[in-house]
């Protein structure tokens, strides 16, 4: 009976740590694809909207869910305080706090906060441009996530779960 139950066990930590696995390969695709509307949105309010980036943090915050929309509004706010810090000093500091929650890689991280190193120098049109190519390149990193992982979760759950019975069969 104990030898059951253990067995049980093993395979049922083997396979959740399949599934663990599975779900972080899938919310990397998730987060990039929500960072990547998030840019979507702060460049059609520059576009349609001829706003500023401070003034787009606040507009936009109405639009996101958390924790998404209580950094755009902490952003608008600093900005509207005018302590003499860059917009881009400001978006970094707020977003990396938020960054470090969701499963992205370095890489990713850094893509996604690229357009803000090139705001203080250009018009609107050169900011569009600047947040276009950081979408690009989140654009393509969960394209080619998307098509790895269909592979990729099949495989880690039947890893997990082959793992478990060959331990089992190694133990008993």
């Amino acid at each position: 009976m104990v030898r059951i139950l253990g067995g049980c066990m093993i395979f049922s930590g083997c396979l959740g740590l399949g599934l663990w696995y599975r779900s972080w390969l899938l919310g990397r695709a998730r987060a990039l694809r929500s960072l990547g509307s998030i840019l979507e949105l702060l460049a059609g309010e520059v576009r349609y909207g001829r706003a500023t980036l401070p003034e787009c943090c606040s507009r936009t915050a109405r639009h996101l869910t958390a924790p998404f929309g209580e950094a755009f509004q902490r952003i608008g706010n600093r900005m509207e305080e005018n302590t003499g810090v860059s917009f881009g000093e400001t978006f970094r500091e707020e977003m990396e706090g938020v960054l470090k929650e969701l499963p992205l890689e370095t890489e990713d991280r850094e893509n996604f906060l690229r357009f803000t190193s090139q705001t203080g120098f250009m018009d609107g049109q050169m900011q569009l441009r600047a947040m276009e190519q950081s979408l690009e390149l989140l654009r393509g990193t969960w394209e080619k996530l998307e098509q790895e992982n269909t592979e990729k979760c099949k495989m880690a759950v039947g890893l997990g779960a082959l793992g478990g019975l060959l331990l089992i069969l190694v133990l008993w």
